[in-house]
């Protein structure tokens, strides 16, 4: 029956239309996920001696230990915001004599061999043959590795539960955001306690057997959750929600542009797709993490700029590079009604401007790091409300491949097309380029300065701007018309 239900879905996607269309798209993707494997196949493999090097009074394992606690929430957020859960079209199959245990059992087992369960083991089944190499008891590391594999495919029927459930992510990052605050204000030393937790499981592998009943216990709520919702009525039903208002009328001070404002607001909330960019923006705040506190990057002024952009960019990059295909679904009818085309495009400028903005705010503790990372973060702000906002309006206008709001995020090319890898060479390479000439060559704070001038002098013009825009906007209208009524 497995081979069976393998065989359907393997002829239903390649004889799909989808299938056909951005197969460019689909070789990126493949190169970018063997560039996280190879990535992940180097740390495994140069971790143990790396630790050994920087840290030779402590033990490699031990120190990988402490962190495995930051390391399983962080990876419960990274699956709920980006992993697909998996699908299979079961109203055909409610009609054949075929057991219903059976299709649940293989949704689950199809969830179990997700890329993003793989990603991990790259890491940790080269270190674990290196700890064997390097004399470590065997069998304990065995026990070690086989708990690891164990928390992770926990972590994969955990987010099947929790999956789309604001406050089941809201608890999670409020839980790692407290043990970060423990951690770094010396309230309590998490990694002590992560550490004994796994160096217990390395010491007595029978531990790990631990995880086999929560790995058991997880599998066990999915299956009666889908069981439960396994029935043709179910299945042909049409769902009706009850419409919840939210009061927007904030937003009317804006003047004509409030009733565009709004729609984009309700957009990006009741829709998958951008809500997880809007909610991946605040994690966008952590990425300057990864570069500002490592030596490796202080020699390289211009990565140290590209996270900057980020830190602040994080929505404005994501949400403005799909525009106006968040609105495809019903351009058309958009596209009818009597309104300045200037207007529409200056509700998403605006959106764009006020979460650069939130963002920056709240961007404000890296002031701990350092004033000089502080600034570059601000030149980068600027540089993003006045510079790459417009640019990402007028990349719009080139966007010709319709959005389903309603699929996930994660590993969802719909809309993606060489527009959006070709406006990452002036959105970021600009700034990079532009920081990295002044700072070698003037010095001081001169290239805080020329990334920010450009934002700034973007802004000046901004009525130039965005009159060249709507001319382009209005000349490719009844093109975008046609190219977004086509299904994707």
């Amino acid at each position: 029956m497995l081979s069976h239900f393998l065989n359907l879905e393997w002829k239903q996607y390649f004889r799909s239309a989808h299938w056909q269309k951005g197969i460019a798209i689909k070789i990126i993707m493949v190169f970018f996920a063997l560039y996280f494997i190879v990535t992940f196949l180097a740390i495994g493999v140069g971790g143990y001696y790396i630790l050994k090097k920087e840290f030779p009074e402590q033990d490699p394992l031990q120190l990988v230990n402490s962190y495995l606690l930051y390391a399983i929430f962080g990876d419960l957020i990274f699956r709920y915001l980006m992993q697909k859960l998996p699908v299979m079209n079961i109203k055909p199959m409610l009609i054949l004599p075929i057991k219903k245990s059976k299709l649940v059992h293989y949704v689950l087992g199809k969830s179990s061999v997700s890329f993003f369960n793989f990603l991990g083991l790259f890491f940790y089944v080269p270190f674990a043959v290196v700890l064997i190499i390097e004399g470590y008891n065997t069998l304990g590391v065995l026990g070690w590795l086989f708990a690891m594999f164990l928390i992770i495919q926990s972590a994969n029927f955990l987010n099947f539960l929790i999956n789309k459930n604001n406050i089941a992510l809201g608890v999670i990052v409020a839980v790692l955001l407290t043990l970060i605050g423990l951690q770094k204000f010396d309230i309590y030393n998490i990694t002590t306690l992560g550490g004994k937790i796994f160096d217990a499981i390395y010491a007595n592998p029978l531990y790990s057997l631990i995880f086999v009943a929560v790995l058991a216990v997880l599998y066990r709520l999915n299956f009666k959750q889908l069981f439960g919702l396994l029935y043709l009525d179910e299945a042909v039903k049409t769902k009706v929600e009850e419409a919840k208002s939210v009061d927007l009328s904030f937003t009317d001070k804006l003047g004509d542009v409030a009733p565009f404002i709004k729609n984009d607001m309700r957009l990006i909330w009741r829709n998958k797709r951008t809500k997880t960019v809007f909610l991946m923006s605040f994690l966008f705040l952590f990425y300057g993490l990864i570069f500002f506190t490592q030596k490796t990057y202080q020699e390289m002024p211009a990565m140290l700029m590209f996270a900057a952009l980020f830190v602040t960019g994080g929505f404005a990059l994501n949400y403005g590079q799909f525009i106006p295909a968040w609105d495809s679904a019903h351009y058309k009818m958009l596209m009818s009604q009597s309104f300045k085309y200037r207007k529409f495009l200056e509700s998403k400028w605006i959106l764009m401007v006020v979460m650069t903005t939130i963002l920056y705010f709240l961007s404000f503790p890296y002031l701990y790091l350092g004033l000089d990372i502080f600034l570059m973060i601000t030149a980068g702000a600027i540089f993003n409300i006045g510079f790459n906002s417009l640019f990402l309006l007028y990349a719009g206008s080139f966007n010709r491949k319709r959005i389903d709001l309603n699929k996930s995020g994660f590993g969802n090319t719909q809309g993606t097309s060489v527009t959006q890898f070709l406006i990452i060479i002036p959105i970021m390479g600009i700034p990079m380029l532009l920081f990295w000439l002044f700072n070698k060559f003037v010095g001081g704070n001169s290239g805080y300065i020329a990334v920010a001038s450009i934002g700034v002098i973007s802004l000046l013009c901004k009525n130039y701007a965005m009159n060249f825009i709507e001319k382009k906007y209005i000349k490719d209208k009844y093109v975008m018309i046609n190219a977004f009524g086509k299904e994707a």
